[in-house]
């Protein structure tokens, strides 16, 4: 049903102390403390004012209050990227930039660009998120203290390196035990973990990453994933000029964590390294196919692992869907 146009559309800057609020049809400016009580007034409010959209800007952990409040009281709203909007602020003309202005930019965003709005996100949902994120920035910290660990090192500053190690392979195995505990509690996510894990190259810990980063997996199609993951390849065609295709935008943890996928499974499978080495690389994917069809004939004590690279397989479990073809 399209929305009235008439309606109020809110902008919502968040801080950490505060929120700055604007409403444009009713030209309402106003801050308030970031507060739970605050909020909930603040709900009351714009419902009153009949707000059909409320725009917060990610702002890491500052907006998640604000809107999973909003859309328990009832009022829709939808969370955007902030490079988005300062783009779009750009695009505008609007080089200045303040807590008030931005309130009154993401109101213009919403009502000009009309985003989707958000559904309440499950509390494991939120819960498992963050344990993801945390275990990746214990994982960064471990690869940063081995990497100064291969410096010569005074005897004491060695042997406290030694122990942050240790520190960091503890805590980093007691998240893993958590994360794997949330997964086993859901059927859904356990579901989704047995068949992503199944796929080679893929472990559980990378299995754990997915479901977290990307709720959406076996919601949407190939060509969306690929676009929301920002490995869709994007038109650059423009007038006389036919450019290559190049890969743009997407979450990027979630590209890091599947380019690292693939160098494993890279590793891992020697049918696809022979391939990667290949004159033949450059053929169409109808070529390589066949040739590497006539490969496997010509090698019949070919491994399992090579045979599941040749034919894709479709793993279909409680409505989940998930083409493990060949990337090629």
């Amino acid at each position: 049903m399209p929305h009235e146009p008439s309606l109020p559309v809110a902008g919502i800057d968040v801080a950490k102390e505060k929120l700055d609020v604007f409403v444009d049809t009713v030209k309402q400016r106003f801050c308030i403390p970031n507060r739970e009580e605050e909020i909930d007034a603040l709900a009351t409010r714009l419902r009153q004012l009949q707000v059909r959209l409320v725009v917060i800007e990610s702002t890491g952990r500052y907006h998640r209050r604000v809107a999973a409040a909003l859309l328990q009281a009832g009022v829709e709203s939808t969370v955007v990227n902030p490079q988005r909007v300062r783009e779009f602020a750009r695009s505008t003309g609007t080089l200045e930039k303040s807590d008030a202005i931005d309130a009154t930019i993401l109101a213009r965003f919403g009502r000009l660009l009309d985003p989707r709005p958000n559904r309440i996100e499950p509390q494991n949902q939120m819960l498992l998120r963050d344990l993801v994120s945390r275990r990746r920035a214990l994982v960064q910290h471990r690869v940063a203290e081995k990497n100064r660990a291969h410096d010569t090192l005074p005897t004491f500053a060695a042997r406290q390196s030694k122990q942050l190690l240790r520190l960091l392979d503890q805590q980093i195995e007691d998240l893993d035990r958590e994360i794997a505990r949330l997964i086993e509690a859901d059927d859904d996510w356990q579901n989704k973990s047995r068949i992503i894990d199944s796929i080679p190259g893929i472990g559980p810990d990378g299995a754990n990453q997915l479901i977290a980063d990307l709720p959406e997996l076996g919601k949407l199609n190939r060509q969306q994933i690929a676009k929301l993951t920002g490995l869709a390849p994007i038109l650059r065609d423009s007038g006389l000029y036919r450019g290559q295709r190049k890969i743009a935008g997407g979450r990027r943890d979630v590209r890091c964590l599947l380019y690292m996928l693939a160098h494993n499974a890279r590793r891992l499978l020697p049918t696809l390294r022979r391939l990667l080495r290949s004159p033949h690389r450059h053929q169409t994917p109808q070529s390589r196919h066949d040739r590497l069809h006539a490969q496997a004939a010509d090698h019949p004590q070919s491994n399992d692992q090579n045979t599941n690279l040749l034919e894709p397989t479709t793993h279909h479990h409680k409505g989940l869907t998930m083409n493990t073809a060949a990337p090629w």
